[in-house]
């Protein structure tokens, strides 16, 4: 068999592996320098990555896969379901089962296993999920699975955009797939449309500090008070701009049970419930979820905005309580500005004003007083 053919049939063999192992999309890259690279660059000088640092320090590894890895020739991209079919809810649809890094790292090495016994020969790899330096859209791309919807999510003709990515480094030069070329969004803006944030300044630019997938899992401090209405009742991440894609509403299908499937609790959680979570509980509520992320007073700080969002005067007490005995200052003050948004109700407003009589953080202080007004 010529080289060219031997490539080519491993890398054939490898997406059958991929393919059996439950992963939905599989394509080849044959690595080089990527193609969205110096639009990222515009993207950190604009400041809209907002306070995820770890990209800029990683900024110049994502010119190229090989800055990071220079042994690695080519890589195997895959892509896993989600389903998109679920109803929505407060915590997006990703993360209501176990942590995907999880699930695909698993199938991804015993991919690699599978690859170094066949290969024939000792074989260099290295399997990641969403956390090495790289522009893993990019290489998606590339590797045939899809195109950028101007959400900047990847949209694949026959999945939509509902799918998580992994990708799997080798030294071996294996036989690359066509890239995807063609873009299939036509004049639709609906995605951009319904951002009720207003986080996409133009077809394919994200300002990451006003979505609010990045407000509720990455942003650690205060929400802002202009972008605080507009998250509703989510509390982690969010699925708006997928939900109203056509490509998603024609062609999102069911996952079969596993790991990724959502959890019960995890589909309509009980938001006071969430609130007013100990440490304690959270960890072992989130165990081995992506939930875990936003950490425990994230979380709350995100329940207490949507129990403000929603208005049922039954929420009141928890977050009375949490105005009045959580350790953080951050939670208490988004717990000032949820009561707050009940008016002169007697019990939201006493609450206030006992809280106003002991807080000492400033911040948490200034909440309470602009409630009261």
């Amino acid at each position: 068999m010529t080289e060219p053919a031997a490539q080519a049939a491993l890398a054939s063999r490898l997406k059958a592996q991929a393919y059996g192992l439950g992963f939905d999309l599989a394509g080849v890259v044959r690595l080089g320098p990527s193609d969205t690279f110096p639009r990222f660059q515009e993207w950190l000088r604009a400041g809209q990555h907002g306070e995820m640092g770890y990209m800029a320090r990683g900024e110049n590894a994502r010119a190229d896969p090989r800055v990071h890895l220079p042994q690695a020739r080519s890589a195997l991209v895959v892509a896993i379901n989600y389903d998109g079919t679920q109803p929505s809810g407060p915590i997006a649809r990703y993360a209501r089962g176990d942590d995907y890094h999880d699930v695909m790292l698993v199938r991804l090495r015993v991919l690699e296993n599978w690859l170094k016994s066949d290969a024939g020969r000792a074989v260099w790899s290295r399997a990641y999920v969403d956390t090495g330096p790289f522009l893993e859209r990019d290489m998606a791309r590339r590797a045939g699975l899809g195109w950028f919807g101007k959400n900047t999510t990847l949209l694949h003709p026959q999945l939509g955009s509902f799918f998580l990515l992994g990708t799997l480094f080798t030294d071996l030069d294996l036989e690359p797939d066509a890239p995807f070329e063609t873009e299939h969004c036509g004049t639709c803006t609906r995605c951009l449309d319904a951002c009720p944030t207003g986080a996409f300044v133009a077809p394919h630019v994200l300002d990451a500090r006003r979505c609010i997938s990045y407000l509720t899992i990455e942003l650690r401090g205060a929400i802002p008070p202009d972008l605080r209405e507009a998250m509703g009742t989510l509390v982690f991440g969010c699925d708006i701009c997928q939900d109203v894609c056509p490509w998603n509403v024609k062609f999102s299908r069911a996952a079969e049970a596993g790991p990724l499937a959502p959890r019960d609790e995890n589909r309509e959680p009980d938001l006071a419930e969430l609130l007013l979570l100990s440490e304690e509980q959270f960890r072992s509520r989130f165990a081995r979820s992506p939930v875990r992320r936003a950490k425990r007073r994230g979380l709350a700080r995100n329940a207490a905005i949507a129990l403000g969002n929603r208005r049922d005067a039954r929420d009141i007490p928890a977050l009375a309580h949490a105005l009045e005995r959580d350790n953080d200052p951050i939670v208490r003050a988004h717990a000032a500005w949820a009561l707050g948004r009940f008016g002169r109700n007697t019990a939201a407003y006493s609450a206030l004003q006992r809280a106003l009589e002991n807080e000492e953080d400033s911040a948490a202080r200034r909440e309470i007083e602009l409630s009261l007004r």
